[in-house]
């Protein structure tokens, strides 16, 4: 995954996290959503979720095809899991969005949906796949002939 892709991928992450953190926070508040002006910066961050939901499925495929991993046949049927979970999300916070004011009850329950949750955990999952491991830089050689620690002498028990 070249550093852009890498970058691109932490940011789409970052913002969906970041949005879920910020409902946490709005829903403890205890808005009732009758001011329209109530709830810019809530506003924005469902916005910018919207945005990082956005094709996600297909962006993920992108990485998964630079990177050749094989076989791919595992990754797209995921990615179609997550791109359906992303489209579901994208609706429930195009719902919220469409609302004149946004009530910490109506934030708690989108916090709550199932999709939103699914797509965090979704992202959670495949990042840590995507993520190139330390273990990667180590010949599996070297792990095999790896030595175990010397025994624990310190201990008095």
């Amino acid at each position: 995954m070249s550093d852009a892709d890498s970058t691109a991928l932490k940011a789409r992450i970052d913002t969906i996290e970041g949005g879920y953190e910020l409902f946490l926070s709005y829903a403890a508040k205890g808005y009732r959503g009758g001011d329209p002006q109530t709830g810019g910066d809530l506003r924005r961050s469902i916005e910018e979720m919207d945005k990082a939901l956005d094709g996600l499925g297909a962006f993920l495929s992108s990485l998964a095809r630079e990177r050749a991993l094989e076989p791919i046949a595992p990754y797209d049927a995921f990615f179609d899991v997550i791109d359906g979970d992303a489209g579901r999300a994208r609706k429930a916070l195009q719902l919220v969005l469409a609302q004149p004011g946004i009530s910490s009850q109506v934030i708690d329950n989108l916090n709550g949906s199932i999709h939103l949750r699914a797509v965090l955990t979704d992202l959670f999952l495949i990042d840590e796949i995507l993520r190139p491991r330390a273990s990667e830089s180590v010949p599996a050689a070297a792990l095999a002939h790896e030595e175990p620690p010397p025994p624990d002498t310190t201990s008095t028990s």
